[in-house]
C-alpha cells in the first residue's frame, strides 16, 4: 500500500494507489478525492442555485430555478416530460409550475400537435430575468477561472459532460 497525503496524493506524486482494484481494507485515494471535490462542488452548487433563484425573483423556490434553464434551453415542453426529465412525480411538477406561473415566469399553452395536450413555455419576462441571471452566473465563471487555460476549462467542460452523460446512461 503507497503512503498517501491528505489530498489523496502518492507519496511518488501520482494520484491515489497505483493498485488498480484495492483490496477490501484498502481506500482508493482517487476515488475518495473524487467523492470529496464532488461533495464540496454539490454543496456550492445547491447554494448558487438558491442565489440565482432569488435573483431571478425574490420569491422563486431554488428547485424551480432548474425548471427555468430547462425551459429556456429546450423550448416549450409538456409538464409530464419535465417531470420526468427532472425525477420528480406529477404533484410536484404541478406545485411548481403552478409557483412559477404565478411569478408571471412561465405560461401554458395548447400543444399545437395535440389539442388535448398543454406545453409549458416560459415568458418574455421570464426570459429576460433569467437571461439576466445566467449572463451575470458566466461572467462570474470567466472571473474566476481566469487564471485557467482555456484548454483546461474547455477540459473541464469536456469531462463533466462525459461524467453527466455516463450517469444518465447516454455515453461510453
Amino acid at each position: 500500500m503507497h503512503n498517501t497525503g491528505a489530498d489523496g496524493t502518492a507519496a511518488d506524486g501520482g494520484p491515489g494507489s497505483a493498485d488498480p482494484a484495492p483490496h477490501a481494507d484498502h481506500v482508493d485515494h482517487v476515488f475518495l478525492s473524487l467523492e470529496r471535490e464532488l461533495a464540496v462542488f454539490l454543496r456550492r452548487a445547491r447554494a448558487s442555485s438558491g442565489e440565482m433563484a432569488r435573483e431571478v425573483h425574490p420569491d422563486l423556490e431554488p428547485a424551480a430555478y432548474g425548471l427555468l434553464v430547462r425551459l429556456a434551453d429546450i423550448g416549450a415542453q409538456r409538464a409530464t416530460d419535465l417531470a420526468g426529465f427532472f425525477g420528480v412525480g406529477k404533484a410536484t411538477m404541478s406545485r411548481q409550475l403552478h409557483a412559477l406561473e404565478d411569478l408571471g415566469l412561465v405560461a401554458r399553452e395548447p400543444d399545437p400537435a395535440d389539442g388535448r395536450a398543454v406545453l409549458v413555455r416560459i415568458t418574455d419576462e421570464g426570459r429576460e430575468r433569467f437571461s439576466r441571471v445566467r449572463e451575470g452566473r458566466r461572467a462570474q465563471y470567466a472571473r474566476r477561472l481566469a487564471a485557467w487555460d482555456r484548454t483546461e476549462v474547455a477540459d473541464l467542460a469536456r469531462l463533466l459532460h462525459r461524467l453527466n452523460a455516463e450517469q444518465e446512461g447516454e455515453c461510453c
